[in-house]
């Protein structure tokens, strides 16, 4: 069991990712939902709900996991990267200036983790197979993951994951029995790169391995042009994938400009194929997507 912090006047380290946050008393951490509160660590998204859907499996992406069923998608706010190109951030970059966490979000509403796998239940004659927690890093708030797939598997239904893959090992410990499927981002092949969006490759490359092990795992890389769109790159990247000890999908996606990137165009259609086609070389499963 993580404990993280035990002295009300001192500062707190948080062991959920790679930055190791130090925090004062009162201050929140890089992702703004981990805060040192009386001396320990604890996530102040615990059930706060943004967003809440019935969508597709293969939105998350993932086409090789229960394909053409539905699984009702809850995400919260805050994320540990700092991803200039981030579809959702409005939510994910909540909190990087403040410590306030009302402005930037019209909605939010608390659901309890019991409240959240009834809605699961319920919605199970719409084609619902289970829960998704995706949108923002949901991983910034393991708790509330853990507490509520502990439920939603309760009733007998699925739980994925969709997730930059930066937490900490024994983070994931804490939720692999839980979890039936991840979707997890490999933003690129280069440290160098990794450390431009405020992670670390190693880092997620021991997540995805540990997962895999685990669990149905696909890959997403969004091919970002002039950043990791190298032929050489993405030979190296599938080449590891399929060093992989379980057969692992990978999704390459198209970049449109969003956020702080917008001094640049989409990706072109068909550097995203030619990039997909060298990773077919290596690995049985590559789909494309935002084509």
């Amino acid at each position: 069991m993580i404990r993280e912090g035990d002295d009300p006047f001192m500062k707190a380290v948080c062991q959920t990712c790679m930055h190791h946050c130090s925090l004062e008393p009162g201050q929140r951490g890089i992702c703004g939902a981990r805060e040192n509160k009386d001396g320990g660590i604890v996530c102040v998204n615990y059930g706060r709900i943004t967003a809440l859907a019935l969508d597709a499996i293969e939105k998350k992406p993932l086409r090789l996991f229960a394909p053409g069923s539905k699984i009702l998608s809850a995400g919260s706010f805050g994320c540990n990267l700092s991803c200039p190109f981030c579809q959702n951030h409005e939510i994910s970059m909540l909190n990087r200036k403040t410590a306030q966490d009302s402005g930037g979000i019209s909605r939010v509403a608390y659901v309890s983790p019991k409240e959240l796998a009834e809605e699961a239940y319920a919605n199970r004659d719409m084609g619902n197979i289970g829960l998704a927690f995706t949108y923002n890093e949901p991983l910034v708030g393991w708790e509330f993951v853990r507490d509520t797939a502990k439920l939603v598997k309760a009733y007998g239904m699925k739980n994925v994951l969709v997730t930059n893959g930066t937490a900490s090992l024994e983070v994931l410990e804490e939720l692999l029995p839980f979890i039936d499927a991840m979707n997890i981002d490999l933003k690129g092949f280069r440290e160098e790169y990794y450390q431009k969006l405020g992670g670390s490759l190693s880092a997620v490359q021991a997540f995805i391995t540990r997962a895999a092990a685990a669990c149905h795992v696909e890959l997403t890389t969004l091919v970002v042009p002039g950043e990791n769109d190298s032929a050489a790159e993405m030979e190296e990247e599938a080449k590891w994938i399929a060093s992989l000890p379980s057969a692992v999908a990978l999704h390459v996606t198209r970049f449109f400009p969003r956020y702080h990137m917008t001094d640049r165009s989409a990706t072109d259609v068909q550097q995203v194929y030619r990039l997909a086609n060298i990773a077919g070389k290596y690995l049985e499963h590559v789909f494309v997507g935002n084509c």
